[in-house]
């Protein structure tokens, strides 16, 4: 059976669409300004939390600070940060985040900034599975000129290494039960925000941050 010539040309394009899509340069990011401003300390403001886990930003600050300076940048101490806005009566990230680039500059002396917001924080939960996810995205600003030198953004979950094609039906309710255990009763989320905090803000990764001046790669990448 012959298909219409019409069915024929509307398979085609799905077909030139899908291939184009495929065949699609991914964007790259411009890092003429970060260059130019060549930050070496950095300061780490706390996240912002989309999310309706009330632990998700002391959860991330605690891990972002390592990539960062795995990747040779001088981080402002966490608790440093934390206890001056403290001292200043701010203590909510949204109002944090509002001080101006100019007055971060001022009171600590940093070159960036680091505003990080968390869309995704905790444990999913369905029939058969549960998965511990953790999505967020950051920029860095000047402080000197209050420029975006980049942005980024990542995920990651407790469920990337799972197979659950073994076992049968009886063999994933068993596993579903098991992790949901775990799940509640350790902070498997803390976890995997490290995992995303390294996905996020580790150097050397396609439209990731540069790597910093305490690093012997820099200066090697961004071209």
């Amino acid at each position: 059976m012959r298909l219409p010539q019409t069915m024929l040309l509307l398979a085609a394009s799905v077909l030139l669409t899908l291939t184009g899509c495929a065949n699609h340069p991914v964007q790259k990011v411009d890092y003429t300004a970060f260059k130019q401003a060549q930050p070496r300390s950095l300061l780490v403001l706390p996240p912002l939390n989309d999310s309706p886990d009330v632990t998700a930003t002391p959860s991330l600050l605690s891990v972002v600070t390592y990539p960062l300076a795995e990747s040779g940048y001088y981080v402002m101490p966490v608790a440093l940060m934390s206890e001056t806005f403290r001292q200043n009566g701010m203590v909510n990230p949204p109002e944090i985040h509002s001080v101006t680039p100019a007055k971060l500059k001022e009171i600590f002396g940093a070159d960036a900034a680091l505003y990080i917001k968390i869309n995704r924080y905790g444990t999913t939960y369905t029939v058969l599975d549960s998965a511990a996810i953790v999505t967020a995205e950051a920029k860095l600003v000047d402080l000197n000129s209050g420029n975006t030198l980049w942005t980024g953004s990542a995920s990651a979950s407790s469920a990337e290494n799972n197979n659950n094609n073994q076992g049968g039906l009886a063999g994933l309710l068993i596993a579903a039960i098991v992790k949901q255990i775990i799940n509640s009763t350790t902070d498997v989320a803390h976890q995997v925000a490290g995992v995303t905090s390294s996905r996020l803000l580790s150097a050397g990764h396609p439209n990731g941050l540069l790597y910093g001046p305490r690093s012997p790669k820099y200066g090697t990448d961004g071209q």
